[in-house]
C-alpha cells in the first residue's frame, strides 16, 4: 500500500477511535512512523482530513461499481444496495462524529456537502431503468435524491445519531428502506 493510502487507512482508524480530536501523533504512532514523514505527504490536518474525505467517497463510489457490476442482483436490489453503500471497512467506522466538523472545519465539510450531492449519475441512471423495468414506481429523482441528500446532510450537521443511540450504519439502513419501501404497513405483512 503506498504512503498516502496507508496515512489515509490510518486516519480512518484514528479518526474512529477518537474522532476529530485526533492528532498527528496519534496517526504517526498507529502507523509506526514519523510526523514528519506524514508532513511530507500532507501540509497540516485539514489537507489531510480534506484528502480523508475524497479517498471516503472514492471508495464508496468504487463499492457502488462492484453492486452496478454485480449480475446476481435484480435492479431493485442494486438500487437499494447502491443508496445505502458503505465499503465494507468503513462498516465500523464512526461516520457520527462528522456533524462537528460544520463548526470546526467548515471547508472539509463543504466538501463532504460537495461529494454527497455529486457523482449520481449511475444510480440516477438505476433508478430511470428500474422505473422502465416496472420493478420501482414513477418518481421524481430530483426529489428522490434530494431527499437522500438531506438526510445525510442532517446525520452531518446534528448530533441525533448519537443522542438516539443509532449508529451510521443504522440510520443509512433505515433511510434505505423507508425510501425502498415506505411507511405504510402492507396487508398480510403483519
Amino acid at each position: 500500500m503506498e504512503l498516502r493510502e496507508s496515512i489515509l487507512e490510518g486516519t480512518l482508524q484514528v479518526f474512529n477511535q477518537k474522532g476529530l480530536k485526533f492528532t498527528m501523533d496519534d496517526i504517526a504512532a498507529l502507523l509506526k512512523i514519523s510526523k514528519k514523514t506524514i508532513y511530507s505527504v500532507f501540509d497540516d490536518k485539514e489537507s489531510l482530513f480534506l484528502a480523508m474525505v475524497d479517498y471516503m467517497f472514492d471508495s464508496i463510489k468504487k463499492s457502488e461499481q462492484r453492486v452496478l457490476e454485480d449480475e446476481r442482483l435484480s435492479t431493485a436490489e442494486k438500487i437499494r444496495e447502491i443508496l445505502g453503500v458503505l465499503p465494507e471497512g468503513y462498516r465500523d467506522v464512526d461516520f457520527r462524529q462528522l456533524y462537528l466538523l460544520k463548526d470546526k472545519y467548515p471547508n472539509i465539510y463543504k466538501q463532504v456537502e460537495r461529494r454527497l450531492e455529486t457523482g449520481w449519475e449511475n444510480t440516477i441512471a438505476l433508478i430511470e431503468q428500474g422505473i422502465s423495468e416496472g420493478c420501482v414506481r414513477p418518481v421524481r429523482i430530483p426529489i428522490l435524491k434530494m431527499m437522500l441528500e438531506a438526510s445525510l446532510e442532517q446525520f452531518f450537521q446534528r448530533d441525533i445519531l448519537i443522542r438516539n443511540h443509532i449508529t451510521y450504519r443504522e440510520a443509512l439502513d433505515e433511510v434505505v428502506h423507508i425510501l425502498m419501501d415506505g411507511i405504510a404497513v402492507r396487508k398480510g405483512a403483519l
